[in-house]
């Protein structure tokens, strides 16, 4: 079975079938950094994270490209209101950004552009389009650039709309459009109530890029005029990517083979966002889990499908893990290191349009028939479990022995001097229990429990876990 994707342009399961044999190359929308990222802005980052190891653990040089929004009205807006410069916000949001990627073991793209430094390429890119009667400057003096989606007769093509349908696009004020649909390629600077650093000289004035044309000239770049797959959150499908089709097929460029979108995580059955008030920021989730367990959580659910949050669920998840998470710990000791090839099962949930639950299941199934063989001691087969389990986590993002989880916000000095206590009182239980002494050793493992640690009595010995 060859790998196959939900194409959102053609609402069907496709072979994916790259450009060029061996590699693939994607684009990823990433988020415009104003605020501190929350559980359902890193979820498109697993989903696509998640695409990326799959495509290169099955054989794919992969050039993943995922961009920041680093101006943007937003950014203005949210910088004036904390009275600091649009540049300082943009930068520390970027910050924060990172460390939550970092937290749930998120790889770094091969290249994250930054719509600032790429202006050149943009206004270029604008040009073309004027030249070939698809954009015009407003005649309003604004400094303005639109987009004439009337002069593109496939505009809404990606979304399947026709244009006397589509509402007036709102990015800016629409005296100097020719039609109240068209949007804005280029922002002229407004000097009464925007600082001058948020402006670029271009053909038609100091201003700055609209949103949509970023991401089509920082594609190009380093992608290429077609390249394999862009992906983004399905909110982004209209008008965010079907803009971004438009200009660039209408500058000539065939731009993306496939279109994939993930869908929301919600809570009380609507989009997780800042303006709805009920957010839930990554520090904050990682009060409660660690990020090995949001990811998990993360990767259980199909790509497609929407979540519905809550705390029940992400314990629920957790649970789940710390079950694979202990199958690991005790069979490791006995079985040493081993590798197998990925199950069959496994890889054809993962063909099937990246079917994560599936794949998951798998996982569970290996670790059950693990601990079933854990119990009749060393065995090859139980090696060869133990091995299944660490191939499929590991493309997943998911494997604890991974390095990356060592450097995602624990400690380990912690962790061995909380070891050296535990061990203590573990030492003490059983001094207890070899003299008798029942009700000191209930007391001891009392104690150890109020702490919230978990004790669980193996045949090689007795292990805790927070």
């Amino acid at each position: 079975m060859t790998l196959r994707l939900h194409d959102t342009a053609t609402r069907e399961t496709r072979d994916f079938v790259p450009l060029v044999e061996g590699r693939a190359g994607i684009y990823v929308c990433g988020l415009t950094v104003q605020s501190e990222p929350h559980v359902g802005h890193v979820r498109s980052a697993v989903n696509f994270d998640v695409l990326r190891r799959w495509l290169t653990a099955t054989g794919h040089d992969v050039d993943f490209i995922r961009n920041v929004t680093d101006i943007d009205d937003k950014i203005l807006a949210k910088a004036d209101d904390q009275g600091i410069h649009w540049y300082a916000l943009a930068a520390a949001m970027k910050r924060e950004l990172d460390k939550a990627l970092a937290a749930i073991n998120v790889l770094p793209p091969t290249y994250e552009p930054g719509a600032t430094g790429h202006v050149p390429e943009i206004v270029e890119l604008i040009e073309q389009l004027v030249a070939r009667g698809h954009a015009y400057a407003a005649e309003d003096g604004s400094g303005d650039v639109y987009f004439d989606v009337r002069s593109w007769a496939s505009y809404g093509e990606l979304t399947r709309q026709k244009v006397e349908d589509m509402e007036p696009a709102g990015d800016a004020d629409p005296r100097g459009k020719r039609d109240p649909r068209d949007f804005a390629l280029w922002k002229g600077w407004k000097k009464e109530s925007e600082p001058q650093t948020a402006s670029w000289p271009s053909p038609w004035g100091p201003g700055r890029p609209g949103w949509h044309i970023e991401c089509s000239a920082m594609a190009g770049k380093y992608l290429g005029p077609a390249f394999d797959i862009h992906g983004g959150g399905v909110d982004l499908r209209f008008p965010h990517h079907e803009n971004e089709q438009a200009q660039s097929r209408a500058a000539g460029r065939p731009f993306a083979s496939y279109w994939l979108h993930n869908a929301w995580i919600t809570t009380a059955g609507e989009k997780m966002s800042k303006s709805l008030g009920n957010s839930l920021l990554i520090p904050s989730v990682l009060e409660r889990v660690r990020g090995i367990e949001l990811r998990y959580y993360m990767v259980a659910a199909h790509y497609r499908s929407h979540v519905e949050f809550s705390f029940e669920a992400l314990d629920e998840a957790a649970k789940g893990f710390r079950r694979i998470e202990d199958f690991l710990d005790r069979a490791a000791p006995v079985v040493g290191t081993w590798f197998a090839a990925l199950p069959d099962a496994f890889v054809d949930a993962m063909d099937d349009d990246l079917g994560t639950p599936a794949a998951v299941a798998v996982i569970h199934d290996s670790v059950r028939e693990g601990n079933r063989l854990l119990a009749d001691g060393p065995s090859d087969a139980l090696g060869q479990k133990f091995g299944e389990v660490i191939a499929m986590l590991d493309v997943l993002g998911l494997n604890p022995a991974d390095p990356a989880w060592a450097t995602a916000g624990t400690d380990d000095r912690l962790t061995e001097v909380v070891d050296a206590l535990v061990q203590g009182l573990l030492a003490e239980r059983a001094a207890a229990r070899e003299s008798r002494d029942w009700a000191r050793a209930d007391a001891i493992r009392d104690q150890i429990k109020a702490a919230g640690i978990d004790i669980e009595d193996t045949p090689s010995g007795p292990k805790w876990s927070i």
